[in-house]
Order: C-alpha cells, then structure tokens, then sequence
C-alpha cells in the first residue's frame, strides 16, 4: 500500500503512527496550494525578495538558486520555505499578472483557447450577443489581413457574404447612434446599391450599378435639359435672359422653370451646355451671341459665343458649353444678345442643359 495518494501526493496516515496530526496537516497544506490553482506569475526563474506566505509561481525554464530544477513545476511559499509541486496532466493553473488561463500537458503549461470554435450560436466580443445579433463586436478597431504565402497562406483575402436569393437582401448598414444613414449591398434585386438617409427611414439611392452590364447610374444626380416654348425677342445691344420655361429631364428638380434658370443643390462642379437658334425679326444682318451668367451679373469665363456672318432664319444656331464650380444656391441663366439688327431666340430649338460633374 502507497503512503501517499495517487494524484496529488498527499500523505497518508498510516496505523498506528504516532503525531498523527503533522501528517494531517501536511495533506491539508499542500490542498491549500493546489485546488483552485492560482499563480502570481510564470516568467521568473528565481524566488523575489518580498513573498508572502501561500504565494504560488509557475517556475520558468532555466530556473536557479531555491529553485534550481523545479522548471515548469509549482513553487509555493510556506511555512517559511519554498515547497516543490511536480504538476500532472490536466492540472489548471490561473496566471493572475497575465489574466491567463493555462493547463498542463505533460510536457508544458499551454493556453486553453482551443484552435477552433464550431457551430456556436452565440459570441459576444466585448458586448453580449443576442437572438437578433447572435455575433456581437464591441470595439475601436479591427483588422482582417491575408496569410501570407511564407505562412503557407496565398497572400489573397477574401470576404464573402452571401444572400438566398436575389429578392433578398444583402449589405452593410451604416449607422450613427443606432440610426442608418447609409446602406451598401444588394438589396430587393442583384444591382448594386448605395443609398443614403437622413433619418433612418427614407433612402435615396446614390449610386446603383446594373449586374448584367456594369452600367453605373446616379439616380440623384442633378441633372437637367430645359428649353423655351416660345420665341424670344432680343432687342439690340442688350443682353437679355431667355424664358426657358419647360424641361424634357430636371432630375431632383434643380432647374427653376418659373424663373427661367438652374439652381445648383450642393456645392460642386458642373457642366453646362446650351443652344441659341435664331429666328428673324427685320434682318438676317443680326449678329448673335450668347453667354451663361452667374447668379444673374457675372458671365461664365468661356461661356461666350457669336456669330457674324449672314444669318439664316431657323437654320443659323449658337453652341455654347462650359465647366464651372457652383456653391449650393448659385444660379445659372441663359442669355442672349443681338448686335445691328434684332431678332429672336426660336421656340423649342432654343434649349439649356446641365448636370453635376464633380
């Protein structure tokens, strides 16, 4: 028969052993050490100056002085002295500096993370995951990086989501305080969407890009192409804004038809174009010009055009087409103009277009 137990080493009392007690005592000394195994630290190889009695340590290899070959085994401060616990497999032990809970193998103390986590229905990082965000990550930062080829990876990276079918839904959700402002993915079809909310409940498509053809749309850009429907008389030697009054396309409805001009919506670069026929009044000697005009005084550099030869009624005609960058507000009118001799700006043919550019 063993004096000692088979796991933990404790000693038996023995029969008839007198100073039955020490035994005792001795059993009870080294369970205080071990069950609910917690360690001060696992990096020191040699005792420190200040220990307190039941102060435990994981001895690190290399291991000198009181602890001279006791690597990788318990140390424990009692009674005065430094007691040696030999650890078995699956013995436990909490690394209080480290915050680290780690078993023994049989060979070394090793973490207790297991390499692979399956079919788990919940998993809060930070946070606590529920029924409608069974994975739930609260934090600052995050990092997804590929493995490398030298790791035995392909240097490639990959994120996949994948929806049932194409009436779902699929994307990402943007949010400030828990209210969606934007939306990226797949939503009710295959194209691919940005759309954009103010209040979380109406959304504005932004971008929408066709799956069968990679055709990008801007469903909210502004955009225009307005004409008049009426001839404009112009007398001469004064420039006058031509009453474009109707439109074939006002996307977002920047152009201002009752007052015959475009208001740009946000700040940007647009582009501009126009076309200027002329209709005679007197004599075909008129000589035309037009301009597009900045907040109804300032004419657009490179916006300016004419014509000097002999007009033709209906036939003769002024392209004009600039680039120019507008604050949300600006205004931007057609004008005309005739030099000698009158006219007018035809009806239906006389148009303006434009749309933002950048």
């Amino acid at each position: 028969m063993s004096d000692a137990t088979t796991h933990l080493l404790l000693p038996y009392i023995l029969a008839a052993q007198a100073q039955k007690h020490v035994t005792h005592n001795e059993a009870l000394r080294l369970l205080d050490g071990l069950v609910q195994l917690s360690v001060l630290d696992r990096d020191l190889t040699s005792p420190i100056g200040s220990r307190a009695d039941g102060d435990r340590y994981i001895v690190a290899s290399g291991a000198t002085g009181d602890w001279a070959g006791w690597d990788l085994n318990i140390a424990l401060w009692t009674d005065g002295a430094w007691l040696r616990l030999p650890p078995r497999t699956g013995w436990r032990a909490w690394v209080e500096d480290e915050g680290l809970l780690l078993v023994y193998d049989g060979a070394g103390w090793i973490g207790t993370t297991p390499a692979a986590l399956q079919n788990l229905s919940l998993l809060g990082l930070g946070t606590t995951a529920d029924a409608s965000n069974p994975f739930s990550a609260k934090l600052n930062a995050a990092l997804w990086t590929a493995k490398t080829v030298a790791e035995g990876g392909t240097g490639d990276l990959f994120y996949t989501m994948n929806k049932e079918t194409a009436a779902d839904d699929l994307g990402l959700t943007l949010q400030t305080n828990f209210v969606t402002k934007a939306l990226v993915g797949l939503f009710g079809s295959d194209r691919f969407r940005l759309a954009v909310s103010a209040d979380g409940s109406t959304f504005f498509d932004g971008l929408s890009v066709d799956n069968a053809t990679g055709i990008v749309d801007q469903p909210r850009l502004p955009r225009f192409k307005a004409y008049t429907n009426f001839d404009n008389y112009v007398g001469v030697d004064t420039w006058t804004k031509i009453g474009i009054n109707n439109t074939d396309t006002n996307d977002q409805g920047a152009f201002d038809a009752a007052n015959n001009h475009f208001v740009a919506p946000v700040d940007g670069t647009y582009l501009f174009g126009a076309t200027l026929l002329y209709k005679i009044n007197a004599s075909t000697t008129a000589r035309m010009r037009g301009r597009l005009v900045l907040n109804g005084t300032t004419e657009i550099r490179g916006s300016l055009g004419e014509i000097s030869a002999t007009h033709v009624s209906l036939a003769t005609a002024i392209w004009l087409q600039t680039m120019v960058p507008l604050t949300a507000g600006d205004t931007v009118e057609l004008q005309g103009y005739f030099r000698v001799a009158d006219g007018y700006f035809a009806a239906d043919h006389t148009s303006f277009w434009g749309c933002k550019i950048g």
